[in-house]
């Protein structure tokens, strides 16, 4: 099954690409590798929320806003060589803004990490990062990047 079946069947859209916010585009090749910038939140042309997690924006929805960058992400790689030349997710870096004390970026980035195993199944599982930080643009809670493999 491609990754554009699989997407079909999980009920899911790629979105259109998010236009860059300073001096850069959304995703470069080189080789048989696809980086993608940071993506935030944005559905429909809108910051699906704003503020720390811990704080403003609870885990689980932090969690799930995760799971829209993760979407933006997919369609910055669509873009540029389409979803289906995916062979593997080798990294995914995710940035948390978080409240003071709070901990648990490891859960908040699930949700990008869940969405790319339930796309690319085995292909999806991949390295990561996730990292609290201070603030990011917008004020969103979560900004996810990746690495994926095309063949």
């Amino acid at each position: 099954m491609t990754a554009t079946q699989r997407l079909r069947e999980l009920g899911l859209t790629l979105p259109e690409v998010v236009a860059p916010l300073a001096s850069y585009v959304p995703a470069v090749r080189t080789g048989n590798l696809v980086y993608t910038s940071g993506q935030l939140p944005v559905e429909a042309g809108k910051i699906a929320g704003t503020g720390k997690v811990g704080a403003e924006v609870t885990p689980e929805e932090a969690r799930a806003m995760a799971r829209i960058c993760a979407l933006n992400a997919l369609a910055a790689v669509h873009a540029l060589v389409g979803v289906d030349a995916v062979t593997r997710v080798v990294k995914v870096v995710g940035f948390v803004a978080s409240a003071e004390g709070f901990t648990g970026q490891p859960g908040v980035v699930n949700g990008a990490s869940d969405l790319l195993a339930e796309v690319f199944g085995d292909a999806g599982a991949h390295a990561r990062s996730a990292v609290g930080v201070a603030e990011l643009p917008l004020g969103a809670p979560v900004e996810i990047e990746m690495i994926v493999e095309v063949g």
